[in-house]
């Protein structure tokens, strides 16, 4: 069993939505996430999931990982979350509103919606370090009388929290990002603001002042894939998104994403994806979508 001491309590059932200092924590079994859900859902906040006890799974945009004590995941806002509500399953959550913390506040860690999924299975000295900074939250949050300084202080604590655990992956004395590290990361920043509306790289190189040349030998050096296969990803990723987590019909999902022809959003998710979004859809929501396969997705 991995210990975490005192959490706060809420009503049973309930979201696990942040609280009075823009922060919530709480255990799992105390929240709607516990039991599997028909469809994943989309949280507008990020949570931090620490496992504790048992062992389970989570599904995160449609990728399934296996956790077990000691395993954290850090989810962001607007992707597909699912539990899978295995008996016996319990984790310490930390949810924070989607502003408010800033780059300032974390050097060097993306907390955009683009960037990848946090996942690291702690031992040792790492999760007594880990499992300290998820309890002094929740102690906090439980006992101090809600005001600027005590929110400011709780804050403080969540910043820390997300820069401990940067510093396992990432120590200290690293090089620099390279120029085409730097590109990218204001590109995918531009993407998330407008795969909506354009799957044009070359308004994407307009709005940041640079070539398409340049934006494809970024995408090329970090993901691999070209700068036309990175706003792909993208946009296939919010269809099936939207897909799983909303009611809206196929043609609306398709409107939304800039494709007024159905027909002309069903070839681009079939050629995306593997398959037509009304099967994809289906696959889903009777927990079968491990048949799917794995759409390619820029950026890790």
């Amino acid at each position: 069993m991995f210990s975490i001491g005192h959490r706060t309590r809420r009503p049973a059932g309930t979201p696990p939505a942040p609280a009075w200092a823009g922060v919530g924590a709480c255990a799992l079994p105390e929240t709607d996430l516990a039991v599997r859900q028909p469809t994943p859902r989309r949280l507008s906040y990020h949570l931090l999931v620490l496992t504790t006890v048992g062992q389970g799974t989570i599904e995160i945009d449609f990728d399934t990982r296996r956790c077990h004590p000691g395993t954290v995941v850090w989810i962001r806002p607007g992707q597909a979350l699912r539990f899978g509500g295995q008996p016996g399953l319990d984790a310490s959550l930390v949810s924070w509103e989607r502003d408010l913390l800033s780059g300032e506040q974390l050097p060097g860690l993306t907390v955009e919606d683009a960037g990848p999924t946090a996942s690291r299975d702690l031992a040792g000295d790492e999760a007594d370090v880990i499992g300290a900074g998820f309890t002094r939250l929740a102690d906090d949050l439980e006992r101090l009388t809600p005001g600027p300084v005590a929110a400011s202080l709780v804050r403080h604590e969540l910043a820390a929290l997300l820069l401990r655990m940067a510093l396992l992956t990432r120590p200290d004395g690293e090089s620099p990002p390279s120029a085409e590290a730097r590109t990218f990361a204001r590109f995918r920043r531009a993407l998330e603001e407008g795969h909506a509306s354009s799957r044009r790289v070359e308004d994407y190189a307009e709005d940041l002042g640079c070539s398409v040349r340049t934006l494809t030998r970024a995408s090329l050096a970090i993901t691999g894939r070209t700068a036309k296969q990175v706003v792909d990803d993208r946009v296939a990723l919010e269809a099936r998104r939207l897909l799983a987590c909303t009611e809206d019909s196929v043609a609306e999902v398709g409107r939304s994403l800039g494709f007024p022809e159905p027909t002309n959003f069903g070839r681009f998710f079939h050629r995306e994806v593997g398959q037509s979004p009304g099967n994809f859809r289906l696959a889903v929501r009777d927990g079968s979508n491990h048949q799917v396969p794995q759409q390619r997705v820029a950026g890790g």
